[in-house]
């Protein structure tokens, strides 16, 4: 059984952000974790990565609901979690963390 690690809060805080029918997105955080715990008030649709901007496209998450999502590898510039409304605006929260 995989258990998620949170990283340290000096580096890697939790953050949040609003959203409604715009997408809001976190502050960013330096390249190096493996993952990200993400969950928001209301359904929205989530997407982790450099530069993300969150579209109705993306991936649905339900409210409430804690959801591990990968920290996609790339050039190594800072990442961030954005999210929006399905039918309601929200509050979008995030941790980073690595995988044991």
């Amino acid at each position: 059984m995989e258990l998620l690690n949170p990283l340290d809060d000096a580096t890697f805080t939790a953050r949040t952000a609003s959203y409604t029918g715009t997408a809001g997105n976190t502050g960013t955080w330096p390249a190096g974790p493996q993952g990200v715990v993400v969950w928001c008030t209301t359904a929205a649709y989530v997407r982790v990565g450099e530069s993300a901007t969150a579209t109705t496209a993306d991936t649905p998450i339900p409210p409430n609901t804690p959801i591990p999502f990968k920290v996609p590898g790339g050039t190594g510039a800072p990442w961030r979690v954005s999210a929006i409304q399905v039918t309601g605006g929200g509050t979008v929260y995030a941790k980073p963390i690595n995988i044991q």
